[in-house]
């Protein structure tokens, strides 16, 4: 039996929203496992001179708890610190 958790985290980007997306996603895998799907809430950017400067997005992401799959995690994390 598993159960599923959702977060909302905000990432940003000076690129796009599609790179503000990518980046927070891999970002949140490294200390996230068994991430299973995301919802962008808000989009929003700064502004300056009439050009978008930095992009923001709000994210619902969701991922998977299931205490057979806590040990998997940690030694993938561990292993990835190893390289």
């Amino acid at each position: 039996m598993s159960s599923k958790k959702h977060i909302k985290i905000t990432g940003t980007s000076n690129i796009s929203w599609k790179d503000a997306i990518v980046k927070t996603i891999a970002e949140a895998s490294d200390t996230i496992c068994n991430l299973s799907s995301v919802v962008v809430l808000e989009q929003r950017a700064n502004i300056q001179n009439d050009k978008i400067v930095e992009y923001f997005v709000d994210l619902d992401l969701e991922f998977e708890i299931d205490k057979n799959l806590k040990s998997t995690c940690q030694e993938s994390n561990e292993s990835d610190l190893d390289e």
